[in-house]
């Protein structure tokens, strides 16, 4: 965390650079005088991102009160996973729900009707999907 901290400050520096050297170099152009705004404002809006970003970053590593693995040179690659959650790998049912969303954009993009047979299918993938594991030999 420290690590992306650091560099958040660096890009809000460069950014913020940028935006200044943008800006002179905009107001004294002898084809177009006066400073040109949109990139100027666009350049000095990511700045002020960037150091958002960075402060935000700052207070939750003081908050957090102890390393990420990330940070931490001795660490190691498995100090960093995380536990995800389980899956079924042979589950069938968010390929469903996934061509019944793809149908429903079809459907909103081509024909209206097609958007109320999308909307049935995904009912029927969704609650298969959460109930897969309520029958059949996977029943707790």
């Amino acid at each position: 965390m420290r690590a992306n901290t650091v560099l958040f400050w660096i890009l809000a520096a460069f950014f913020g650079f940028s935006a200044a050297l943008y800006g002179f170099w905009s107001w004294i152009d002898d084809s177009d005088p006066g400073m040109e705004p949109a990139g100027t404002v666009a350049l000095s809006l990511t700045t002020i991102l960037a150091a958002f970003i960075a402060f935000y970053l700052g207070r939750v590593h003081k908050a957090q009160g102890a390393e990420l693995p990330e940070d931490r040179l001795d660490a190691n690659i498995d100090d960093g996973d995380a536990e995800l959650g389980f899956f079924s790998p042979w589950s069938w049912w968010p390929i469903l729900l996934a061509g019944s969303a793809a149908l429903l954009f079809l459907g909103l993009a081509i024909g209206f009707w097609i958007a109320y047979i999308a909307v049935a299918l995904g009912v029927i993938s969704l609650v298969g999907w959460v109930y897969e594991y309520y029958r059949g030999n996977f029943a707790r």
